[in-house]
């Protein structure tokens, strides 16, 4: 499977968040949408992926973005996870059934472990995707480097 590329328009995904809202990438009409792919919840490195979200939150804000978190674990995992990190603000989305398919669909669902890459994808106001990165699974995305991809896009 190829990773999706920058430039190609963002394949239609609804998901639901830890409280069983739906999400579609349809929502957040004229914001960029920041996808940050996880492999799976209640593990350290995604903790922090999660948390590091949750706290830049106002700095995507400053550049008309909203950041998710991703990855294949059930919605109610999710919540209890968000509760035990403190996450209040931020939506953590459940690519749980069919299983990955919203990783598949970017490319980065890893067959083989049943859960998708380290990554973060951003779409810009027309779900074009704008910026693609794959991490090392121990490695922390760097939240600095997405936020100059974004203030690179223009305001």
């Amino acid at each position: 499977m190829t990773k999706i590329a920058v430039g190609a328009k963002a394949p239609r995904f609804a998901l639901n968040d830890q409280h069983g809202e739906t999400l579609s990438q349809g929502d957040e009409k004229g914001k960029r949408i920041v996808l940050s792919f996880h492999p799976l919840a209640w593990t350290p490195v995604c903790s922090k992926q999660m948390k590091a979200l949750e706290k830049r939150r106002a700095a995507f804000q400053q550049h008309n973005a909203v950041a998710f978190g991703v990855s294949v674990d059930p919605s109610p995992s999710k919540l209890a996870w968000a509760r035990e990190l403190g996450i209040k603000e931020t939506r953590l989305l459940s690519d749980f059934w069919p299983h990955g398919a919203v990783a598949q669909a970017f490319g980065i669902f890893r067959e083989k472990d049943g859960f998708s890459e380290r990554a973060v994808i951003v779409l810009d106001e027309k779900r074009k995707v704008c910026f693609v990165k794959v991490y090392p699974l121990p490695e922390l995305p760097d939240l600095d480097e997405v936020l100059r991809a974004l203030e690179g896009m223009g305001d």
